[in-house]
């Protein structure tokens, strides 16, 4: 009798997005420590768009599959792993490696530990939109931002999901979101999405806003996956003692370093990614307790933009390039 084969998306060479392909695989079986989720529905993530483009922190090994989060029901587990896992609806933490894993596809293998329950009343495109945004938002505004009670918090690239999940994250803790956007075409949805201020960057003077809607007093926390050259603007729109969060690298320009600001103000500028918070057992164990808490209240809402099926990644990842969504891009499998 014929093995049992997957559909299994691969890139064999780092490109654009037509490099993707949908390959015929054999059904992989888990080793120990890991479990085989069958793939119900996929969240893309920016990372996978520069990990294919060879861009990334981490460089692929060809052929290579991609991708960080998935939803869908644990079908077979490897030695060690608990066995209550099996037939559970769970979704996967971007707790692993971007160069050894990837989740596009019919099945993913995926370490254990990078596994987590969801509540149930949330749909398999909701429960894959989850861990990325809001563990990442987490970690720079609560872990180590201490976000609280009437702190303005500047949030720019803030149609994306992880943008979307910081203005919840900022809302819940009483603070006052100011979101950026290029243009003002996405300024009213940011708006009824929760945001308490938008700043359309290429209408708007930055600086002026800032300073305008804090009163003179600027952002304490600036949350920003872009860098490159606007990186002193944002320097321009801290306040005194503020903390800059560079958690991307979107620009394609370099990133100068905003001295006279910093020393000035006396800023930190740091450099951060979620895997800070997934390393850290104590602080990923608080994270995804604070998250559940919150989406199980109704205080978190993830917002998925569009659906494509999987015949469509090359498709699908166009549309994250072409920066049009507003919150999760799903293929559904």
């Amino acid at each position: 009798m014929a093995a049992e084969t997957v559909k299994i998306v691969q890139f064999h060479q780092t490109g654009a997005a037509d490099v993707l392909q949908i390959d015929q695989l054999p059904l992989p079986e888990p080793a120990a420590g890991e479990v085989r989720l069958r793939v119900k529905a996929i969240g893309l993530n920016r990372a996978e768009v520069m990990f294919r483009m060879g861009r990334y922190l981490v460089a692929p090994t060809l052929p290579s599959k991609l991708g960080y989060e998935a939803s869908g029901t644990v079908e077979a587990i490897g030695a060690g792993v608990d066995s209550h896992w099996l037939g559970k609806t769970a979704s996967t933490v971007p707790a692993f490696p971007a160069d050894r894993y990837g989740v596009y596809g019919e099945v993913a293998i995926v370490p254990a530990g990078a596994l987590a329950e969801y509540p149930q009343k949330l749909s398999y495109e909701e429960g894959t939109s989850i861990w990325m945004q809001y563990l990442t938002a987490y970690g720079a505004l609560i872990a180590q931002g201490n976000a609280a009670q009437g702190d303005f918090v500047l949030i720019t690239a803030a149609s994306s999901s992880v943008g979307l999940a910081a203005i919840e994250i900022v809302k819940a803790e009483g603070g006052i979101s100011i979101a950026t956007t290029r243009t003002g075409s996405k300024k009213q949805e940011l708006l009824a999405l929760g945001a308490d201020h938008v700043i359309a960057t290429e209408e708007e003077d930055l600086v002026a806003r800032v300073q305008q809607i804090t009163g003179g007093k600027g952002a304490r926390i600036i949350f920003d996956p872009v860098a490159g050259k606007s990186l002193e603007q944002l320097a321009g729109a801290a306040a005194q003692g503020g903390i800059i969060f560079e958690y991307g690298a979107l620009a394609s320009d370099p990133t100068p370093y905003p001295l006279f600001a910093a020393l000035s103000k006396h800023l930190t500028i740091k450099g951060y990614t979620l895997f800070e918070v997934v390393s850290d057992p104590e602080m990923f164990a608080k994270a995804k307790q604070y998250v559940f808490d919150h989406l199980e209240s109704g205080d978190f809402k993830p917002r998925v933009d569009k659906t494509f099926p999987l015949s469509e990644i090359v498709e699908a990842h166009r549309y994250m390039e072409s920066n049009a969504q507003i919150g999760k891009i799903v293929v559904m499998v």
